[in-house]
């Protein structure tokens, strides 16, 4: 027998083998997807009995960090060729959280093809650029959490000036947040010194801001010397303390830390554009003495913040 022969018939053994017993491991791990209202859907991938696939009792649903609480199924619907189930609860579902369906005894064409489980979550992608835009315009830090009103109101009289900062401060901000994190995650926590994160916190900002005073000192000295004692004041501001501690207190890997970083320093810079154009329009209108200077100021930041109230609820996946 040549060699050849020999591995055709082995080929064909083992796939006899894996016909046979094929019931036996069918048992599988697929994804899910969120649907449209209240509802998750999974993707079976055979085509199964619609009275199987109907009954709620073939479904056990349940979040992923909880698995004692099941939530119930008000209703299962079937798509037409009965590849898709979507099942629909009562109370609307955490979309930022992972769920587990799993699924027993699923009958295709009256025969028993194995159990499986679907996890549902939400892509990774979507979950980052859910936290970009919601530090940048949802919860903004400047017009919905009221923090680093100092700098805001100091560095917003002029666009130039305001773009300048709403920059360094972006990419001090996102250095500030990978590295505080790295810090948190590989030293303070397996030291058990998560107490000193504030202090910790504190100096590697003060380390980037350092930096940042460096290099716009030799490469931009008029913007240096219009930001002033405000760009010292990077160190101190409430926002770059906040990113870091709000990633250290919600477990955050490096990628989401990075995202909200991201997200706080463009929402602060586009408070800081946004407030400098209107102030310089102020300067060419005839505003009561009573409120000329910074009373308008905060006048024209109440309504921002009443404006940024729309985005509240806004949500793209």
């Amino acid at each position: 027998m040549s060699v050849r022969a020999l591995h055709t018939r082995v080929f064909l053994a083992l796939a006899i083998l894996v016909l046979l017993v094929s019931p036996v491991f069918a048992d599988f791990v697929k994804d899910g997807s969120f649907g449209k209202d209240k509802s998750l859907v999974v993707d079976f991938g055979v085509p199964v009995d619609e009275a199987w696939g109907k009954d709620k009792a073939n479904y056990k649903v349940f979040e992923k960090t909880d698995p004692d609480i099941v939530l119930p199924v008000e209703s299962v619907s079937l798509d037409p060729k009965r590849l898709t189930a979507e099942l629909t609860f009562k109370d609307p579902l955490n979309r930022s959280a992972e769920y587990v369906v799993e699924v027993k005894d699923i009958m295709s064409e009256g025969k028993a093809v194995g159990s499986g489980k679907f996890l549902v979550k939400k892509a990774r992608a979507a979950v980052l650029f859910g936290i970009i835009l919601a530090a940048m315009l949802i919860n903004n830090f400047v017009f919905t959490k009221y923090l680093g009103l100092c700098i805001f109101f100091g560095v917003s009289q002029r666009k130039d000036t305001a773009i300048g900062m709403g920059i360094t401060f972006t990419i001090v901000m996102c250095l500030t947040a990978i590295m505080c994190w790295a810090l948190f995650r590989f030293v303070l926590e397996p030291l058990r010194l998560d107490f000193l994160k504030i202090i910790v916190f504190i100096g590697t900002t003060a380390i980037f801001v350092q930096a940042a005073d460096t290099i716009l000192r030799k490469v931009n000295p008029f913007l240096f010397k219009r930001l002033g004692v405000y760009l010292v004041l990077i160190v101190t501001n409430c926002i770059i303390l906040a990113v870091p501690l709000i990633n250290a207190d919600s477990s955050h890997g490096p990628f989401e830390s990075l995202s909200l970083g991201v997200g706080a320093g463009v929402g602060f810079a586009i408070a800081l554009f946004l407030m400098a154009c209107v102030r310089e329009k102020l300067e060419l209108c005839r505003v009561p003495r009573t409120f000329a200077g910074l009373p308008i100021a905060f006048v024209v930041t109440g309504l921002f913040a009443l404006a940024f109230l729309g985005f509240s609820g806004l949500s793209l996946f």
